[in-house]
């Protein structure tokens, strides 16, 4: 009886064929909106988060706050003294921190010029550290080491030919603000975009490219225990308000974890996720009430159908089942076509935004989960704007339903 009712239902829809496209658009644009846009947001909280995933979750960055061009503490009023890193060193729970020196250079290869940020290896036995938590691995040469001067490893990304027009090799001579250096190492591919394009110096190397003036750009802490992360991030805030002198609210620098940035990250891409939700939902109810419309039309034009049905033995609940099948299928339908066309402007559209900016941050990502439940959705959406002319269709009368053309 069930198979009936879906074959009957199939072949009613296909009579009025433009009409039943033309309902389901709605539903469609809705759907499609809600599994592209999603479906880029969670792709580029994939690819953020794989952007921190080297750092751990056992490591603070100090930082002064305020700048708003340039690499960090380049432009703010007041910058971290490089001896700070020794006193912090000291406070409860911090197992080592080492200073970070950051400089936008200019870089030559080929005849060909590119801006970028240059960053220093820490020296002594902070280097095995900061190696370490990187997971640094050169793909061709070495790493740097504590008597290299005028030399200096550089991101995988430089091995491309797409930034010189040819790839950079170990061993290779290259310019660093006019001054002449050798690629000692070419690194492995992180996948990230910050290690893959760095140009890494020996710390004194850096300093006296750039100059010293006894400021510091990132201060790095490695926790000893994780689990008390919370605990020496508030130790560090207090030693340094005490010794910057500023009170609580008036902070000119700022301690963060790479656990925080993503935090906030998700909140952000929530709230876009939200907007996005909101934008279906109208789309989506517009749809629904276009199939709330189709089924009244065909309760009307199929009264006198109704009333022979009826007449010949068919039940209220068969004659509802039938309406509110057809009113469901023309919602399962619509979200078919609106997870297909959501899937395919995903992943389009991703990778026309990686060919544009030459980054593979831009991701999409569409999770079985969001197909599954976007089809459950289209199809509950149609049947309940359904339920109402499937009602209507059930109680009409056979008499009156027969005098009806």
């Amino acid at each position: 009886m069930i198979s009936d009712n879906f074959k009957l239902a199939f072949k009613n829809l296909s009579q009025r064929r433009l009409r039943s496209w033309l309902t389901m658009i709605g539903i469609f644009i809705g759907i499609a909106s809600v599994v592209s846009l999603i479906g880029l947001g969670q792709g580029l909280r994939i690819a953020i988060t794989s952007q921190f995933d080297f750092l751990g979750t056992d490591i603070l960055s100090v930082q002064a706050s305020g700048n708003t061009f340039g690499p960090p503490s380049s432009s703010v009023p007041n910058a971290l003294s490089d001896d700070l890193v020794d006193k912090i060193e000291k406070i409860n729970g911090v197992e080592a921190s080492y200073n970070r020196y950051i400089a936008s250079g200019k870089l030559e290869f080929n005849d060909k010029q590119v801006i970028g940020l240059a960053a220093s290896i820490p020296m002594g036995e902070d280097r095995k550290l900061f190696e370490k938590m990187l997971n640094l691995k050169t793909q061709s040469g070495r790493m740097l080491k504590q008597e290299d001067n005028k030399r200096l490893v550089l991101g995988s990304s430089f091995s491309d030919d797409s930034i010189f027009g040819k790839s950079v090799n170990a061993g290779d001579k290259v310019l660093l603000n006019d001054v002449k250096f050798e690629v000692i190492g070419v690194l492995e591919k992180k996948g990230n975009f910050m290690i893959d394009g760095s140009v890494l110096l020996n710390e004194n190397t850096l300093l006296d490219l750039t100059g010293d003036d006894g400021t510091t750009d990132i201060i790095a802490v490695k926790v000893k225990d994780e689990k008390n992360i919370d605990k020496v991030k508030f130790d560090i805030e207090k030693f340094l308000r005490k010794e910057r002198d500023v009170k609580i609210g008036e902070e000119d620098f700022a301690v963060t974890s790479p656990q925080a940035m993503l935090e906030a990250l998700d909140s952000v891409l929530i709230g876009v996720n939200i907007f996005v939700f909101i934008i279906a939902a109208i789309s989506l109810l517009v749809g629904g009430i276009g199939i709330m419309n189709t089924m009244y039309t065909a309760v009307l034009e199929r009264t006198n159908e109704i009333g022979i049905m009826k007449a010949i033995g068919a039940t209220n609940s068969s004659i509802f089942l039938l309406f509110f099948i057809e009113s469901g299928f023309l919602g399962l339908v619509g979200g078919i076509i609106g997870i297909l066309l959501g899937v395919l402007l995903a992943y389009g559209m991703s990778a026309i935004g990686r060919i544009a900016l030459g980054s593979d941050l831009i991701q999409a990502s569409v999770p079985m989960s969001l197909i599954i439940g976007s089809l459950c959705f289209s199809f509950i959406l149609g049947t309940f704007f359904g339920v109402i002319p499937a009602y209507q269709a059930s109680k009409l009368q056979p008499v009156e339903a027969l005098r009806k053309k």
